[in-house]
């Protein structure tokens, strides 16, 4: 017997091998993941105003029992199960008042159904208890059906092929003095592991799902969890390897909180499917959060199209209105209805994520760090955000929608394909932290000085769409390589490149499009030569810009998604006394170069050139600053085109609501 059951650990180890490559199964090394952006460099500046608890390491590691599914039968207890009745075949299990007790270490087989009952597992904390799931239902509906009171571990296997549902009331009426704080379907006081082929649905009409004061690891099983709060809750961690997670619920969707020991309340996940809708956040780390593998769907707060702002432009007076408060909120941490949301850093390589959200798509109030992988997200605020640093190495990333494509005090990207669609700024740096992070209205951050202020590009490909500014950096723009597209604004009060410093390009092919009024271009410290030319006429939609040298050879073309008046290009291809002809639709401009920059604005300042033919029109000079005096009047005395969307200056310090 001994023999079979060191076969089954010696077949599970296998498993983890060949199966969860991306994980460690060793249970005898401890893995360490941490945020390491070796390719940019990460600011080490934290807000107060955020969380600025960090894992110190993340423990990685999946031991062999917990992808072990096997059993020895004639060892286990079994139980079947018929009305309120506990048929108990074994020791170390009783039955009283239609309450199942475990005292004692060992495997338990349950099945039947029970219609008002409860198990309880009460073993020293030097004891594990597996707990095989085959083909069982239980209700109670005066306190938590499964209650794992005490123990070392527990494991809750699920048996291939077998449906199985565990179902709690909407109160509980018989908690002793020691249990005031049970409030999950299934709740354990100790480390809890969920494994297995079968399904398991989990109904917390209550308040949670399934939850876990320590560990809570989960490396297979069908899993459906339905919740009136929280659906899925490990205090320590949260450790996914496989499975398919289905969660729908009220609160939260999967999360970690332990806010006491900075090496624990992370969330680590490296495979399996995991379906969330949720009211709250779907997936929210204490400290970090890591994804190395799986595929992943959220949706909180109602989607994207509950957003911070109406159709119309106005505030939405239902937006940030996501749910209830349960005992962890505090006045800077209310509600929120982020897709992924850490108070430290995030992490996500080669996973496949989608999606659609009230809040930020993705939001950590430390860093976020993206080395590969696909994402799809909609926001009804950001896309990425970061408090400090946003890093982007490689990935395949569509933000279809946002208030703003991606935030950070600093923003690097060196790889990947993005295309990003902002209803307010494309690409944004901005120094500090975003109050908003944990549920005030998009826009209203109170940002602090910091010199770690940049938009930094590499490489990859970037596509942006904004309707406010389409790079737009409170410091530095800095442009090594890649492609890069800006469809910028229509309206005059934004411009398609906005800094406050320089911005400098020494490599790659740039094209901007957009308004003229707010117009920016590259400073003449920059070592590759760009163009700014202001058009004499607006140019519609899908008109092809093409730049050729002399000889007629063409350099690049770009076809733009918006009207424009304005042009920004660069290449490697332009040289400082070459000849160039601009051709934009069926109008064509002579560019003679005679230095690194160009622009045919009549008071450019740094290479940033203004529409010439607008009365009183500026650009912002060197320091990203206008010329001294009021803004610029049309003909008609009426500040026509200048006035920037809606929303709060960023020096304006603004209070959670």
């Amino acid at each position: 017997m001994k023999g079979k059951r060191i076969f089954a650990v010696l077949m599970s180890a296998l498993i983890i091998v060949s199966a969860f490559a991306g994980c460690s199964g060793d249970s005898s090394k401890t893995t360490s993941v941490t945020s390491d952006s070796s390719k940019a460099t990460t600011s080490s500046n934290s807000s107060e105003s955020s969380k600025t608890v960090k894992a110190e390491s993340v423990n990685a590691n999946f031991t062999a029992r917990d992808m072990d599914v096997g059993y020895e039968e004639t060892d286990a207890v079994k139980i079947s199960c018929s009305g309120s009745k506990f048929n108990i075949s074994g020791s170390g299990a009783t039955a009283k008042d239609g309450v199942l007790t475990i005292d004692k270490e060992g495997t338990y087989v349950l099945s039947g159904s029970i219609d008002e009952g409860r198990i309880v597992v009460n073993v020293t904390d030097s004891e594990k208890v597996q707990l095989v799931l085959n083909g069982f239902t239980i209700k109670c509906t005066t306190h938590s059906p499964l209650f794992i009171k005490s123990a070392d571990k527990v494991f809750i296997t699920i048996k291939d092929g077998t449906k199985n549902t565990i179902t709690e009331g909407t109160s509980y009426t018989d908690l002793a003095d020691d249990e005031s704080n049970v409030d999950a379907a299934i709740f354990s006081r100790a480390d809890m592991t969920i494994n297995g082929s079968g399904s398991l649905t989990v109904n917390g009409n209550m308040k949670n799902g399934i939850v876990s004061k320590d560990d809570l690891v989960i490396t297979g099983g069908t899993i459906t969890v339905n919740a009136k709060n929280n659906g899925i809750c490990g205090k320590d961690c949260v450790k996914i390897a496989d499975g398919n997670i289905t969660i729908k619920s009220e609160g939260d969707g999967i999360k970690s909180n332990n806010s006491e020991d900075t090496s624990k309340g992370y969330i680590y996940i490296c495979g399996g499917k995991i379906n969330i809708t949720s009211t709250t956040d779907a997936i929210q780390a204490e400290t970090m959060l890591t994804i190395e593998k799986g595929e992943i769907n959220l949706k909180t707060g109602g989607g994207s199209e509950n957003s911070s702002k109406t159709s119309g432009g106005k505030d939405n007076p239902q937006w940030g209105k996501w749910g209830q408060e349960d005992s962890s909120t505090t006045e800077e941490d209310t509600a929120s209805a982020k897709g992924l949301k850490a108070g430290g850093d995030i992490k996500i390589s080669n996973a496949t994520i989608t999606a659609d959200t009230s809040d930020d798509s993705i939001h950590s109030n430390s860093n976020v760090t993206i080395e590969s992988g696909t994402f799809n997200l909609k926001s009804g605020d950001d896309g990425i955000h970061a408090d400090t640093s946003t890093v982007i190495n490689n990935g395949n990333i569509v933000i279809e929608k946002s208030y703003e494509g991606i935030e950070g005090s600093n923003v690097t990207i060196n790889g990947g394909t993005i295309e990003l669609t902002a209803s307010d700024d494309g690409i944004n740096s901005a120094g500090g932290s975003d109050s908003s992070s944990m549920g005030g209205r998009m826009g209203q951050n109170s940002f602090t000085e910091n010199s770690d202020i940049y938009i930094k590009i590499t490489g990859g490909k970037v596509t942006v769409d904004a309707s406010g500014d389409g790079l737009d950096s409170n410091s530095n723009l800095i442009i090594e390589g890649g492609e890069i597209y800006v469809n910028g604004p229509t309206n005059d009060g934004n411009g398609a490149l906005d800094y406050d410093g320089t911005a400098t390009i020494s490599g790659g092919t740039f094209v901007a499009v957009g308004s003229s009024g707010m117009v920016q271009g590259f400073s003449d410290s920059s070592t590759q030569c760009s163009i700014l030319y202001n058009l004499s006429s607006s140019h519609s939609t899908d008109e092809k810009i093409t730049l050729a040298d002399s000889s007629g050879n063409e350099i690049l073309s770009y076809t733009s998604t918006k009207q424009f008046s304005l042009v920004v290009v660069s290449s490697a291809k332009i040289t400082k006394s070459g000849a160039y002809k601009l051709t934009v639709g069926s109008e064509s401009y002579d560019i003679e170069m005679s230095s690194t920059v160009y622009s045919n604005g009549s008071n450019g300042f740094g290479g940033g050139g203004m529409r010439g033919n607008k009365p009183n029109g500026f650009g912002r000079g060197n320091n990203g600053n206008p010329p001294d005096g009021n803004p610029p009047q049309m003909p008609n005395g009426e500040n026509s085109g200048m006035t920037p969307p809606d929303k709060p200056s960023r020096e304006t310090s603004t209070t959670n609501t």
